[in-house]
């Protein structure tokens, strides 16, 4: 009997997972194609050359942060770059607020699967947190005009200049001007954006596919159904958590479907993405205690406030809270767009094959042991920042296995560990090989 249970409980699984993924398929891969235009119009140079200091430059990052998807990690080495280049306190941390709480791709799914109120107010409260937090930054701890952005780090046993071509690689995945237009677009989105959220995409989907199969139809109210404290709860699970804004809209609709409020649902969608132990770890570093302080609170207050504000929109307007997908797709149709979404998520695995031909020998390769790396847009940061480092041949990096190779023979290991740590991240080993080559 207990097999038996356990065997129906993995099929419902199983297909609450298919069904999850052929109801955002659609709305994801037009996202997708979204982000590979957006691209080209908004790079990295057009981002660090409108983010100065001031009101104005937190009205800016907050504007921009919304369409941008970057994930609450893959913000942190763009953030990083644009402080270093002299954007202000302030519109840093309207940046580090409002990009990671959506994304172009994000809204088309949040659209699909929780429906046109969600997918309107979920980017209205990004973008006014990004400005209620860096309006409070600009006030209560302003620039000091004498003090220049950090641009040393130190190392243990020595203090170095950041290179400005690691900062540089960080940031490069908003835009490739080498290519040609359609080319670069149809790079980014259909490759490396899909390369950095699949991870937590695929376990999103999981978890979505285990929830709906193990909770009751309709949570009971006192447990999780609304008011205040189930936004707390929601406030509570979100925030350590790391979950980008795409994959957290699956499990945010199978919970509005068992009878969370909305409020309680917009919670969770906040914090999730905007908040996790390396974005709030690099914001105490880059901007100091009171930065990180207020960036936090500016998430407490902004989330529970929309959260109040979405459930009384809801009954005074006496609708749904579950309003589903805009459009459903017809079986099909569904399972198509379900295939077509794997195929473009598994892409990047053999796009990446491509690129390593393995001819070239470099005698000695530096391993680093890497902590804090949470999805493979991490993992290609560090990759790009190795890899710009004098002496690098070609550099490896596994997320999983919390490591990264970079291979050359004149590649100075305090350089490398200067390069991963200034994203964020930190080397907690250092091994020299030698004779290495470059697909090691």
């Amino acid at each position: 009997m207990c097999e038996s249970r356990w065997m129906t409980y993995i099929l419902t699984t199983l297909v609450e997972i298919w069904r999850t993924l052929g109801e955002m398929a659609p709305y994801l891969l037009l996202g997708f194609l979204a982000a590979g235009v957006l691209s080209r119009f908004v790079t990295e140079d057009f981002v660090r050359n409108h983010l100065g200091k001031g009101f104005r430059g937190v009205l800016l990052a907050s504007l921009l942060g919304v369409p941008l998807p970057l994930c609450s990690c893959g913000v942190i080495p763009v953030a990083a770059s644009l402080r270093l280049q002299g954007a202000g306190k302030g519109a840093t941390t309207a940046f580090l607020l409002s990009t990671p709480q959506t994304g172009v791709d994000s809204i088309l799914a949040t659209l699909g699967m929780l429906g046109p109120v969600f997918a309107v107010f979920r980017p209205i409260i990004a973008f006014v947190s990004g400005l209620l937090g860096g309006t409070v930054v600009e006030l209560f701890d302003p620039e000091d005009d004498n003090v220049l952005p950090e641009t040393t780090q130190t190392v243990p046993g020595e203090e170095a200049t950041v290179p400005g071509e690691t900062l540089e690689a960080c940031c490069s995945n908003l835009g490739d001007k080498t290519k040609p237009s359609w080319l670069a677009a149809a790079q980014y989105g259909l490759v490396e954006l899909p390369a950095s959220i699949r991870a937590p995409l695929a376990i999103g989907i999981v978890i979505a596919g285990a929830l709906s199969a193990a909770l009751p139809d309709t949570l009971a109210p006192e447990l999780l159904g609304g008011g205040m404290l189930a936004m707390l709860a929601m406030m509570v699970a979100g925030i350590p958590m790391y979950v980008c804004a795409t994959a957290s809209v699956p499990i945010a609709a199978v919970l509005l479907g068992k009878g969370v409020s909305p409020g309680a649902v917009l919670v969770f969608l906040m914090t999730g993405p905007a908040t996790n132990a390396a974005t709030i770890g690099v914001v105490w570093r880059t901007l100091g205690k009171r930065s990180a302080i207020a960036y936090l609170s500016t998430v407490v207050v902004t989330a529970l406030g929309a959260g109040w504000l979405l459930d009384h929109i809801f009954l005074m307007e006496g609708m749904q809270t579950n309003m589903g997908a805009v459009a459903m797709l017809p079986g099909w149709a569904a399972d198509l767009s379900a295939l077509l979404l794997l195929g473009v998520l598994l892409l990047p695995t053999a796009f990446a094959h491509t690129q390593r031909d393995g001819s070239e020998m470099a005698n000695e390769g530096i391993e680093l042991h890497i902590k804090g790396m949470t999805c493979e847009h991490c993992a290609a940061s560090v990759q790009e920042a190795l890899s710009a480092c004098p002496g690098v041949v070609t550099a490896h990096v596994s997320q999983v296995e919390e490591s990264a190779m970079a291979i050359g023979r004149d590649a100075i290991a305090n350089d490398l560990q200067q390069a991963v740590e200034t994203l964020g991240f930190k080397v907690v080993d250092i091994t020299i090989r030698q004779n290495m080559t470059e697909d090691a």
